[in-house]
């Protein structure tokens, strides 16, 4: 399995990241390519993505760790989709942790690929940093924002 680790402190209050990372339908706020977030219930939500080549996507998702405000983790549901032909399994996990006046955070992605994906793990990791730095750098820019409303 490949992991892929990055970690920022962010200087925002612990309680004001969780309200962003712990709510699956802020996710199209700050995480790639995410347009939508839909079916939110039990445990099970539905990524609606954008494919740089402009197709849409659905990935669907269940969380597999809720510890209200510190970590939060998911796991997508792979058989019978698309995304059977090439992944085994995949997972997120964010952890927050307080740090000085700001928050610690790590996201960490693992994913075991299928086939003749698996040969290509270093670019599995390469490409997934560059995924969790958008994100960071998507949620840096939200906790900066000044609340809606």
């Amino acid at each position: 399995m490949t992991r892929t680790r990055r970690r920022r402190v962010l200087p925002a209050d612990p309680a004001a990241v969780w309200a962003v990372v712990g709510d699956p339908y802020a996710l199209r706020r700050w995480w790639p390519r995410v347009e939508r977030v839909e079916q939110v219930a039990a445990g099970e939500f539905t990524e609606v993505l954008r494919s740089e080549r402009g197709r849409t996507v659905r990935a669907d998702y269940r969380l597999t760790t809720l510890e209200e405000p510190t970590e939060i983790a998911w796991e997508q549901m792979i058989e019978n989709t698309p995304f059977e032909r090439v992944m085994a399994y995949s997972s997120t996990t964010i952890r927050l942790t307080p740090e000085g006046d700001g928050t610690r955070i790590e996201i960490e992605r693992g994913q075991q690929m299928r086939g003749m994906s698996r040969l290509g793990g270093f670019m599995i990791r390469r490409a997934t940093g560059r995924v969790l730095d958008e994100a960071f750098d998507a949620l840096a820019g939200e906790l900066a924002a000044p609340p809606a409303g």
